[in-house]
């Protein structure tokens, strides 16, 4: 065999070969950016998932405060007037706890567990503060007092959770 040949069969060894290796290179790549894609994605869904579940619970927890605002304003009527309307603010806030329930147990689901735990002292504070109605409803001694703290203490793990939210729905940047 002359040279020529030899030269022609070593460069095409070595064409096939780099092609070979360009080739797996191209396709390790190619893997690479679809497994960097799909998780980018599915972080995404994930954060939007989130979101929308925290903006729920925030805005049934508001639609709660604006019965306990006016429970503040009937305070000021006359006995009979604050026991109609305390029982009417009671049936209204046992309407709008099932949502707000249901809300927080989904915001449970989707973790992270700050914004569980907060999600479920949230509850657990709606759930006092519409238990300290019912004495308030009756007049009796002292009642006012503890549904002021039991609101003071919904408003404070709603301040929480709106914190524990906001900090699990930023670590996704």
């Amino acid at each position: 065999m002359d040279s020529t040949l030899w030269v022609a069969v070593i460069t095409g060894g070595t064409a096939v070969l780099a092609s070979w290796v360009t080739g797996r290179g191209t396709a390790r790549a190619a893997h690479i950016q679809v497994e960097a894609s799909s998780r980018t994605q599915q972080r995404d869904r994930v954060r939007e998932s989130r979101r929308a579940v925290y903006v729920d619970v925030i805005q049934r927890a508001h639609e709660t405060a604006e019965l306990y605002f006016q429970v503040k304003g009937v305070l000021a009527a006359t006995d009979d007037q604050m026991t109609q309307r305390i029982g009417q603010l009671r049936g209204e806030l046992r309407v709008a706890f099932d949502p707000l329930r249901r809300c927080i147990r989904l915001a449970v689901l989707e973790g992270p567990t700050s914004v569980a735990e907060a999600a479920e002292a949230l509850g657990t504070s709606v759930v006092a503060a519409n238990r300290a109605l019912h004495p308030l409803e009756r007049s009796d001694q002292g009642a006012q007092v503890v549904y002021e703290l039991a609101e003071a203490e919904f408003y404070r793990w709603l301040e929480k959770f709106t914190t524990a939210a906001r900090e699990a729905l930023a670590s996704f940047e």
